[in-house]
């Protein structure tokens, strides 16, 4: 096929609010470098991680929850640790976390015959920094992402999916379903009793049912209007978010909420429990009594960092039809602002898809 040499695109021109998104009908179609290839993007999705990043969530500065800037924004940008790495951004930047689409170009050292394939991109990617310890890069973040018509990647991290799901289904999974997969391996949750925070997200509802492929017994929480399509997605329980979880009633504690209530989820460990985090849209602010942590012999983890074995066991799955997509919504990519507003009212179970063909 014949390759434009421009595209159409959301970019974002600062961090801030809603209004630094912007789209453009004049994008350079970027250039497949080594070991690189070239996809036809045909669909994202939203993630908080796009909205943090666009609000300047990250940067330190920041001690409160992540709504009370998420349409406004918190800084300027100048200056801010704006990325998962700590570094400034260079605007305008290529947003989108998730991306399904097609190789139709490949860089020096990639096999012409992946041209064609669909793909699915990892959303969080390994980067070697020559001291032995792994960079977090992010597709979205660190390089341009999946809100454009075209993107690049490197071929290690754009792995083949065959599915019957349409992209938009396909580009629910990356980001959402990797960060929880990731979570479940670094908790090393089996057939256990697991409570799970911020259940009806993107992240939440997708370690609904990882966990229940393993076999765990799961408490949802979430608010209450909810639970009966969380309870389709295989929760055995749910737990009002106001309410107080039961005290060591749980072998692990999946958490993407934090905040004031952060001490409850410690308190709901039974002695030898596991709590793992990747989130804290309560705010990253918590105390801890490290009594509590030493005398019941308490694990603490912190899950980014994925191993690339991570989203090759995702795909396996998704191939397999053991998990399926949970899309609330659809937008058409020139249309990132309304959905990410519709993103910010968190009325919905699941991810707002965002079709980049349309």
């Amino acid at each position: 096929m014949a390759i434009p040499e421009t595209m159409n695109g959301v970019v974002l021109t600062g961090h801030g609010g809603l209004e630094k998104l912007v789209w453009r009908t004049d994008l350079p179609v970027p250039v497949p470098g080594k070991n690189e290839v070239l996809i036809r993007v045909g669909a994202s999705s939203v993630n908080n991680t796009d909205v943090n990043t666009r609000t300047g969530w990250y940067s330190k500065a920041v001690r409160g929850d992540t709504a009370s800037g998420a349409a406004g924004g918190y800084t300027d940008g100048s200056g801010a640790e704006g990325s998962w790495t700590g570094k400034p951004l260079t605007f305008p930047h290529i947003q989108g976390a998730d991306c399904c689409g097609e190789v139709v170009a490949v860089g020096d050292g990639v096999p012409a015959e992946r041209i064609g394939e669909r793909v699915l991109v990892r959303a969080l990617q390994s980067m070697e920094t020559g001291g032995g310890d792994p960079a977090i890069w992010t597709f979205g973040s660190e390089c341009a992402g999946g809100f454009a018509q075209y993107a690049t990647a490197r071929s290690h991290d754009a792995l083949a999916v065959n599915s019957g799901l349409s992209d938009a289904e396909l580009a629910s999974f990356p980001c959402a379903f990797s960060t929880a997969e990731g979570m479940l391996q670094r908790g090393e949750v089996t057939a256990e009793r697991v409570l799970i925070t911020g259940a009806s997200g993107g992240v939440g509802s997708a370690a609904i049912q990882l966990a229940k492929r393993r076999g765990a017994h799961v408490t949802a929480v979430t608010s209450p209007q909810k639970p009966a399509e969380l309870q389709r997605l295989g929760a055995d329980e749910t737990l009002d978010r106001d309410a107080v979880p039961p005290e060591q009633s749980f072998d692990v504690v999946l958490d993407l909420v934090g905040g004031p209530s952060w001490g409850r989820l410690i308190d709901a460990l039974g002695n030898r429990g596991r709590y793992v985090t990747s989130g804290a849209i309560a705010g990253p602010i918590v105390e801890l009594d490290l009594r509590t942590l030493y005398l019941r012999d308490l694990t603490l983890i912190g899950s980014t960092y994925q191993p690339d074995s991570v989203f090759q066991d995702l795909v396996r799955y998704i191939e397999a039809g053991e998990i399926r997509p949970v899309i609330a919504k659809t937008y058409p990519l020139r249309e990132l602002q309304a959905a990410q507003e519709k993103f910010l009212e968190k009325s919905f179970v699941g991810k707002i898809a965002i079709d980049v063909g349309a």
